[in-house]
């Protein structure tokens, strides 16, 4: 049983300090590693990726946020937010589905997925739900961003007062204006959203736009924002619990929407775009902001995998065995190697200009998530790209996913038994894989990050760039899930073939499942600015039975006042 049993434990998350147990920690190693992921408590639901969230600090100095000298501090707080406060007080009325769990006051925002740090300022984010903003110190929740009125909710039942937003969960930040840039999609319709960071959400709709799956990154160059259609495909039968009877997409459309439109446009009205296709099916993909040259764009493929399948009672897995109820709701792992694919597209012509691949079926199997250098200056031209990969995990795979996708897998492809997980750093722009390191099988390694070599150092770069921006210089900081026990790698990025060059761990301490991750330089106490608040968005609380209408006042006063979820 390689895949750690314990990604779905429901033991509750702690204050850890970890101790460097393997190498030396590199002295020039600084800043914080921020986890988003769904509370263990709640992992028992239809999907992983619907439990409430929370958020992980683990600060790469030691010494620091009270750990002893010798000690990294982990810290940890579920996002304490409408959803989880009303949870919390009534959880009889709150019910798990495909799309996440709902109840009479609407649609839990999860908030579990990415941490988006903004400055000073730490947001969290989810596929439907609002960006949400935690304090970066005390992990706190601050508020939702913008008020329900500035969203397009997608009501598909009452939603009172949690309202379900068609977001995305890897918005991005604007280098050259400041503000955040997201989409709202409403049945299929694509909207552009952007936010300053205090006033409202503006909105444009995209002319012709239609997503026909979802929404899960939006990136940017210097000039534009693309948004790809994204492998997570919900059939309307599924929502009643009914069996999926049609594969992810096996391509999508690809929008081009260039920010000048948006300028020169009022919000509301509609902005045009350029339409390109793309193949086969992802999740995420990462634009290089410079577009002197073109607009260039790699897209880490899904292929073949089926990330809203889940494990159910009496599933069998890939091999024929019964999968273990240890998984229960666990997501489809790939069925075909990872593709990684380098594509340029010309605007002015609106063609495809060149493409680079990358795909080792020998070697590279369910691409966790990636480390990259997002400073400005490592966005301009990017030099290295840091994966993780879990290997090829056959009780990760269901005989019905395998039936499903029948005429799409390559089953000569498929390995014989359960493969390693690997490290692996990728150069830019020919995707050539130059360097590895395999781990051991029963290891999980979670999302990544990239942190420079003295960030800050050089005044005229921006404070989250190193010395020499790109990817290639500086650290790769692995997170591991493993039954005997959580820990840290710190790879040396130009080498990380070498192996890890320090290892920090506590014995006995577990972590479950996690999602994505970032790098911040520092962290202090949020900036005092306006922001939403629960109880300005109370004008439906008619629509409740006088119980819960009670209920949520007092949630909205308790948020006002700064009372801690569990007082």
């Amino acid at each position: 049983m390689p895949l750690p049993r314990s990604l779905f434990s429901s033991e509750a998350p702690a204050d850890h300090d970890l101790t460097v147990t393997a190498g030396a920690w590199p002295a020039e190693l600084s800043g914080e590693l921020v986890l988003s992921a769904p509370h263990p408590d709640t992992l028992t639901g239809a999907h992983p990726f619907f439990g409430e969230g929370m958020t992980y600090r683990l600060s790469l100095a030691p010494g620091r946020h009270g750990a002893p000298a010798d000690a990294l501090a982990w810290r940890q707080r579920r996002i304490d937010s409408p959803s989880a406060r009303l949870r919390a007080a009534r959880p009889d009325v709150f019910r798990a589905t495909m799309v996440g769990v709902q109840s009479p006051f609407g649609h839990t925002n999860a908030a579990n997925t990415a941490p988006l740090p903004w400055g000073d300022r730490l947001f969290t984010t989810w596929d439907v739900g609002r960006p949400v903003e935690v304090d970066p110190l005390s992990l706190a929740y601050l508020g939702d961003v913008g008020h329900r009125s500035q969203w397009q909710s997608f009501e598909i039942g009452p939603q009172p007062l949690l309202p379900l937003v068609m977001s995305t969960a890897h918005p991005v930040i604007d280098p050259d204006r400041n503000v955040l840039w997201t989409v709202n999609t409403s049945w299929g319709a694509l909207h552009v959203a952007r936010w300053d960071g205090e006033g409202a959400v503006e909105q444009w709709p995209v002319t012709g736009a239609t997503i026909p799956q979802s929404v899960h990154t939006i990136t940017q160059t210097r000039e534009g924002l693309l948004v790809a259609d994204c492998a997570f495909k919900v059939e309307p039968q599924t929502l009643a619990g009914g069996a999926r009877t049609e594969p992810t997409n096996p391509s999508g459309p690809l929008y081009l929407i260039r920010k000048a439109d948006l300028d020169a446009t009022p919000p509301g009205q509609e902005v045009p775009c350029q339409v390109f296709e793309v193949a086969p099916e992802n999740n995420h993909y990462y634009a290089t902001y410079d577009d002197t040259d073109g607009v260039t764009v790699l897209f880490e493929h899904t292929e073949n995998a089926d990330l809203a399948m889940t494990q159910q009672p009496g599933d069998l897995d890939a091999l024929g065995r019964p999968c273990d109820p240890a998984l229960r709701g666990l997501y489809g792992f790939p069925m075909s190697p990872d593709r990684t694919t380098l594509v340029v597209f010309d605007p002015d012509r609106g063609e495809v200009v060149h493409r680079a691949e990358q795909r080792r079926p020998e070697l590279l199997w369910t691409r966790q998530l990636n480390a990259m250098d997002w400073s400005a200056e490592g966005r301009e031209r990017p030099t290295l790209h840091h994966t993780v990969h879990q290997g090829f995990r056959p009780e990760a795979i269901t005989q019905e996913m395998l039936h499903l996708y029948r005429d799409r897998v390559d089953r000569t492809l498929l390995p014989s038994e359960e493969t390693a997980p690997v490290i692996a750093s990728t150069s830019l722009p020919d995707l050539e894989l130059t360097a590895h390191h395999e781990l051991a099988i029963d290891d999980f390694p979670t999302s990544p990050i990239f942190v420079p070599r003295d960030p800050g150092a050089d005044p005229s770069r921006s404070r989250h760039a190193g010395t020499d921006p790109g990817g290639h210089d500086g650290f790769v900081v692995v997170p591991i899930v493993n039954d005997a026990g959580f820990r840290v790698e710190v790879y040396d990025a130009a080498d990380v073939g070498a192996g890890p060059i320090a290892t920090a761990s506590k014995p006995g301490m577990t972590v479950s499942f996690v999602l994505h991750s970032a790098w911040m330089p520092k962290v202090g106490p949020a900036p005092d600015v306006a922001r939403n608040r629960f109880s300005d968005e109370l004008e439906r609380i008619g629509e409740l039975p006088d119980d819960l209408a009670d209920v949520a006042r007092q949630v909205a006063r308790d948020l006002d006042e700064g009372v801690p979820l569990d007082a």
